[in-house]
């Protein structure tokens, strides 16, 4: 498999070579770092790139012109995939770069694994395609796995295969559901139980990870379920599960929808409570 070609734009030069270096592993290769919009532009004009990571707030050219870079220069060598990284979390900001073509809008400060597995999920045509080989090289010298590393690796599959399917369905990664929903699954795929009480400990837990409360939690899930629904990929619903499970007029619970994904990742992977 072919590396996917990053670029890193950032002018915050400690966070874009932390951004490289974190975002550097099996699948990902960062070829360069710009520093300002005008640099970016140059590059992807004599450089093949799958997907260009940048801030908006740059020097000479933002976020937004390299936007428009990529949609209408002709001498681009290939059009990369945009995906934003940025303190900017105001609606405005994420509206207009999403409507000139950006992938994702990451929020700073990034967790870069997280960021990679959300790069490599839209680089892929299958959006249910095994991640068997996600897999990390972190093996000692006797051929065994650390429990450490085991948790790791299992934790990213789980990450990525969360990705895929929230791409697939319509779940846009800018929304607080997305990361809201993303912890409940993975909260019910750790300690099954916790789908029975979902007021109780599951809102709970997941508001605690983001600092946030229970209520505002059930909101947000509830709104990124609705954005998937009116986005009409249902088809794509029901294929995630291998039957025809929703129509149109059929939206889940929070709770239903986080239990069959839950469901299936642990069918899937056979996860162990």
């Amino acid at each position: 498999m072919n590396k996917i070609k990053v670029l890193v734009v950032d002018c915050d030069v400690e966070n874009s070579g932390r951004c490289a270096r974190e975002l550097s592993n099996d699948f990902i290769e960062v070829i360069g770092i710009a520093t300002d919009g005008q640099e970016c532009i140059e590059m992807m004009k004599y450089n093949d790139i799958d997907a260009v990571l940048t801030e908006l707030v740059l020097p000479m050219y933002d976020g937004y012109a390299i936007l428009n870079a990529v949609n209408s220069l002709t001498d681009i060598v290939k059009s990369p995939k945009v995906f934003i990284m940025s303190k900017l979390m105001g609606e405005a900001y994420i509206n207009k770069a999403m409507q000139l073509g950006a992938l994702y809008y990451f929020f700073k400060p990034c967790n870069y694994d997280y960021v990679g597995t959300v790069i490599k999920s839209s680089m892929e045509t299958d959006p249910f395609a095994d991640a068997k080989n996600a897999r990390f090289s972190n093996i000692n010298e006797k051929g065994i796995e650390s429990k450490a590393i085991a948790d790791k690796r299992i934790n990213n599959s789980i990450d990525e295969k969360i990705a895929k399917i929230f791409i697939s369905v319509g779940i846009p990664a800018h929304i607080k559901g997305y990361q809201f929903l993303r912890a409940a699954i993975k909260l019910v795929v750790s300690k099954h139980e916790m789908i029975n009480n979902i007021t109780k400990q599951l809102y709970p837990g997941v508001a605690e990870q983001y600092d946030t409360s229970a209520s505002k939690v059930e909101r947000a899930i509830r709104h990124a379920i609705e954005v998937a629904w009116n986005r009409g990929k249902l088809d794509n619903i029901n294929k995630l599960f291998g039957f025809k499970i929703y129509n149109a007029n059929e939206k889940p619970t929070n709770g239903e929808f986080i239990a069959l994904i839950a469901d299936k990742l642990m069918v899937d992977n056979n996860y162990q409570q």
